[in-house]
């Protein structure tokens, strides 16, 4: 607040001067309202923010100069939620208008900084004593996907997390896993046991009769090195389903 000078007539040919509070003018548009989310998120948390605010929020730093309300509201209505706005393609992300190269790099940075963090609470850890964190994780890191992806977790001999590996990518309903390459990656690792993963776009984590016979190839080729196959867990939208707590393997 700034304040400026009023003078009173004191008397005959006396002025006395007066200092008023001025109140500075509210920044015009959606300055004003960057603020007002700035000082709401600070205040209250993210939590209370919705998912325009929140969207809007991580577009602030990318597009300066852009109003970026419309935008964040294209996403929602583009994508139907703020999660899947961070896990769109970027194909798809580009098609958002208003969006441009640097709003979609902060999308997946955000992405990014989350998927890091889920890691974080597993990583150099008992992953079996520790499931529902490796679910969220790995519900996280696949659930969205489009394509088939397959990875593969190598664990120490205390079943801590050594890596988290994609290994291969495929179509909506296949991806290749060559069993050797598995068991060769272990072997460079130092790692002791193994848990497989990979998703279903379709959202149906049943898995296929070529999804038993990887897993049982698999298991044969690291038995042979000493390497024990834990599980093979496959996500779906939402939905998950061991192997092992189906009798599967």
């Amino acid at each position: 607040m700034s304040r400026t000078k009023h003078f009173a007539e004191a008397g005959p040919g006396f002025l006395i001067g007066i200092d008023a509070p001025v109140s500075e003018p509210e920044p015009p548009g959606h300055l004003g309202h960057r603020a007002r989310m700035r000082a709401k998120l600070l205040q209250a948390g993210p939590d209370a923010l919705l998912d325009h605010e929140l969207l809007e929020m991580v577009l602030f730093l990318a597009l300066p100069r852009r109003d970026t309300k419309p935008v964040a509201r294209a996403l929602l209505a583009r994508f139907g939620s703020f999660a899947n706005a961070l896990a769109a393609p970027l194909t798809d992300l580009r098609e958002v208008e208003g969006l441009g190269e640097a709003g979609a790099a902060a999308l997946r940075t955000v992405q990014g900084a989350a998927l890091r963090l889920a890691r974080a609470e597993i990583i150099d850890r008992p992953v079996l004593d520790n499931w529902d964190r490796l679910i969220g994780y790995l519900t996280a890191v696949l659930s969205r996907e489009k394509v088939e992806q397959f990875r593969v977790l190598f664990l120490d001999t205390r079943n801590r997390l050594i890596a988290d590996e994609a290994q291969t990518r495929g179509t909506v309903n296949h991806t290749p896993v060559y069993p050797r390459e598995v068991v060769r990656r272990a072997l460079e690792l130092q790692a002791t046991a193994l848990i497989l993963v990979h998703n279903h776009p379709s959202g149906d984590p049943t898995p296929s009769r070529a999804d038993c016979a990887m897993t049982q190839e698999v298991k044969a080729a690291a038995a042979v090195l000493g390497i024990v196959l834990h599980d093979h867990l496959v996500v779906g939208n939402g939905r998950h389903l061991s192997f092992r707590r189906e009798g599967l393997i």
